[in-house]
């Protein structure tokens, strides 16, 4: 048995195909997976996502110590709420984890953070940052009795402003994209995992099961991890384990956006190695693949790249909004629009593209 979010039983009652992800026991789906990655494309559904860990960082030398730990820069946040996406890497410049992180508080000489990060990297991540923090005046404080909920597609916010608070109404019209605020003891954010507009609610555990329930009463459907994995991969969003992990960096993981290398006095863990490494001249990228033909592409697929080399898909699927089978792969750098895909011992022709298939509903490619 694995460990379970304070849903579990509301999600076996729903009818949800119950499934391990990461040591928790999470929805797969409620019925149809396919059906459910549409509701969220054409309206919006709701996810429990309380397996995520959130991570609450203050201390005098709380922005100092984000500055080592993180390869982006918490300087850039200037304004309440705002959010960051970065990596967390080690020595060797390879992903602990990938991860959100909030100014939740900023007052004279010390600010305050509040970081997501993935559920199964919880004790590794925890470890890591703990060990990291030594040489600052820094407080961590994993916040274990917080649930989390995600309300996502083009009607989300609208939806849920329905039937919250009014000043929590209020909160969620004048979030800005990619921004958190509290309102009483929830945390609002208006960020997500889909690849559409909508909310992550950050909330105390024991009013996740009647939220839940209001959202579902109120005809916003429930959403299990399958339709999640589809929508994020339309996105071209990574999944820490499958398209980047410690042995990977970001400047081969299509998360070179997010290394903040100014100022150059700033050591990051694993900015050396990254360094000498962009010097060098990075040997593989992540790419997209549309299969024209029938067939799905999945994990662990050879790519091949006709006068150039060998790659592997690092994340595969049949992409319920283009109709066509798609992936995230990691080739050699000199790839250029076209390559092979190896499947059951027979090769087809794909299609590589910019690494985003879908965003907010409309196709990119």
């Amino acid at each position: 048995m694995g460990q379970r979010t304070p849903l579990y039983d509301l999600h076996l009652a729903l009818g949800a195909k119950m499934v391990d992800f990461g040591g928790w026991d999470m929805p797969l789906h409620y019925g149809s997976q396919v059906e459910e990655h549409h509701q969220v494309r054409r309206d919006c559904g709701v996810f429990d996502v309380s397996h995520m860990c959130v991570v609450d960082v203050g201390g005098s030398q709380a922005k100092a110590y984000l500055q080592h730990l993180l390869a982006n820069d918490v300087e850039r946040l200037h304004v309440s709420g705002k959010a960051l996406y970065s990596a967390m890497l080690n020595e060797q410049g390879g992903v602990i984890d990938d991860l959100i992180v909030y100014l939740t508080d900023f007052a004279e000489g010390r600010s305050g953070y509040r970081l997501v990060v993935n559920a199964a990297n919880r004790d590794k991540d925890l470890a890591w940052m703990r060990q990291q923090s030594g040489a600052f005046a820094v407080e961590l404080n994993e916040r274990s009795e917080l649930a989390m909920l995600a309300i996502q597609g083009p009607h989300a916010r609208a939806k849920t402003c329905e039937l919250v608070t009014q000043a929590r109404a209020a909160l969620i019209h004048e979030l800005k994209p990619f921004q958190g605020l509290a309102e009483g003891d929830w945390f609002v954010a208006r960020t997500g995992y889909t690849g559409e507009d909508g909310l992550e609610i950050v909330l105390p555990a024991d009013q996740a099961v009647e939220f839940f329930n209001d959202l579902v009463g109120a005809g916003i459907s429930p959403i299990g991890l399958g339709a999640r994995d589809t929508l994020r991969l339309e996105a071209g969003m990574n999944l820490y384990g499958q398209d980047m992990d410690e042995q990977v960096t970001p400047l081969a993981a299509n998360m070179a956006w997010s290394i903040a290398w100014a100022p150059a006095a700033r050591q990051f863990v694993g900015r050396r190695v990254l360094e000498e490494l962009k010097s060098a001249g990075i040997q593989s990228k992540l790419v997209g693949l549309v299969l024209e033909e029938r067939g799905v592409l999945r994990a662990h697929q050879v790519v091949r790249v006709d006068g150039v080399g060998e790659g592997e898909i690092t994340s595969g699927s049949f992409s319920p909004t283009l109709g066509k089978s798609i992936a995230l792969a990691r080739v050699p750098t000199a790839t250029g629009e076209r390559a092979e895909v190896e499947i059951r011992g027979k090769w087809y022709p794909v299609r590589v593209v910019k690494p985003m298939f879908v965003r907010h509903g409309k196709a990119l490619i």
